[in-house]
């Protein structure tokens, strides 16, 4: 027990000061650091080039200099990306590459832009709608446009056997990380909310060899924990793309009386959902993932007619056992606020209990919102009771 502390404890490092830790590899291997945003940028592309793919977080400092870039109705996320390039907090980082859009997100890169005219940010754009002809082979060259991109800026050729090196070392991070939700879910090891999302920011930070030795020691003393029967009520978290819920939340929840068991958070299980194929053209492999990706865990931000969230969230709750939904909608997100309504419409009609939560950058209102589990959890818990009884 005392070494699977020692390596949550690295690893929490790691996840609550990201740019310590580049600045730090960066030193070390006098290679680039490169910033990415959510949520389907190929990070193996970084990685064959030769650099350190850095997926960029959301700082808890409270936005000072940044609210003169963007509107306050920008989603948390955006406003503090805007802030931390404003006060000087990105100079770690060679360059800023993405492939996913929204207006926020858009207006964010471009105050970036303004604020660090001379770190290169390149966007290539992926298609979000996924079901027409012409989309695959629009993914695959704005993968190859990536791919070129970077080559030029690290001063590296990305030969096909590298980027097929990082696709496996990728992939074998991906399941060392569902390894562990697997555990969660059948009840055999007692981690927190809080130490999953630790796992998953620090596999978006850290070099992939070395979480991946992280990992594998990590997995192995879980694999010899037992935990005990719960009584607590098993919940799934969803939503919150692009960046973290906050910790204390994540805390407050389980404090209640539950237990998460599951999620589809960008930092969770949606991020670490889907392998890339391993043999044939690496850069196909990697279009594929694309849509693999949203096959796995449908997302509010895509358009394809054959998968809905929805229906996956329903399953989801079916193979882990979870009781409830907790949704956690970043305040001013979009995507999230236009799809929330079928969401509620479908856990209604599955009489699934459930409950929205809104959540800020700055000012996070944890004892009102306590109140607010507390009975959702109540509820849950008399109607099992209720249940249980005999007429």
């Amino acid at each position: 027990m005392r070494k699977t502390d020692e390596i949550m404890a690295t690893l929490t490092r790691v996840a609550d000061d990201p740019n310590a830790y580049a600045e730090n590899w960066k030193r070390a291997h006098e290679g680039k650091v490169i910033g990415v945003f959510p949520m389907n940028f190929p990070s193996e592309l970084v990685h064959a080039a030769g650099a350190l793919p850095v997926v960029v977080q959301e700082s808890r400092a409270p936005i000072t200099l940044g609210r003169s870039l963007l509107y306050e109705y920008y989603c948390g996320y955006t406003r503090s990306l805007t802030d931390q390039a404003a006060t000087n907090q990105f100079d770690v980082f060679d360059a800023f590459f993405l492939v996913d859009h929204c207006v926020a997100l858009l207006g964010a890169v471009d105050a970036m832009r303004f604020e660090l005219p001379n770190k290169p940010i390149f966007l290539a754009q992926y298609t979000a709608s996924m079901d027409e002809a012409w989309t695959p082979p629009e993914i695959r060259k704005k993968v190859e446009s990536l791919r070129s991109r970077l080559a030029e800026l690290c001063g590296a050729t990305i030969s096909d056997g590298a980027l097929a090196d990082s696709i496996r070392k990728f992939n074998r991070n991906r399941q060392w990380l569902r390894r562990v939700y697997d555990l969660r879910r059948s009840g055999r090891i007692g981690i927190t909310a809080r130490q999953m999302q630790v796992l998953v920011k620090s596999s978006m930070v850290m070099d992939i060899d070395e979480h991946n030795a992280s990992l594998a020691e990590l997995v192995a003393n879980l694999e010899l924990e037992q935990a005990g029967g719960s009584a607590l009520v098993r919940l799934h978290l969803s939503g919150h793309f692009c960046h973290a819920p906050p910790a204390e939340l994540l805390d407050m929840i389980e404090e209640c009386g539950a237990v998460v068991v599951d999620d589809d958070l960008f930092t969770g299980f949606r991020y670490i959902s889907t392998d890339v194929v391993e043999f044939g053209d690496p850069v196909d492999a990697l279009t594929q993932w694309y849509f693999d990706r949203n096959t796995n865990v449908p997302c509010a931000t895509r358009a394809q007619k054959t998968v809905d969230w929805e229906t996956y969230l329903v399953n989801s709750l079916e193979k882990s056992g979870a009781e409830g939904v907790i949704i956690l909608m970043a305040k001013f997100c979009e995507p999230h606020m236009l799809y929330y309504p079928e969401l509620r419409k479908e856990l209604i009609r599955k009489e699934i209990p459930h409950l929205l939560i809104e959540t800020e950058h700055e000012g996070l209102p944890i004892e009102s919102l306590r109140t607010r589990v507390e009975a959702l959890l109540e509820g849950m818990r008399r109607a099992a009771f209720a249940s249980a009884t005999p007429a």
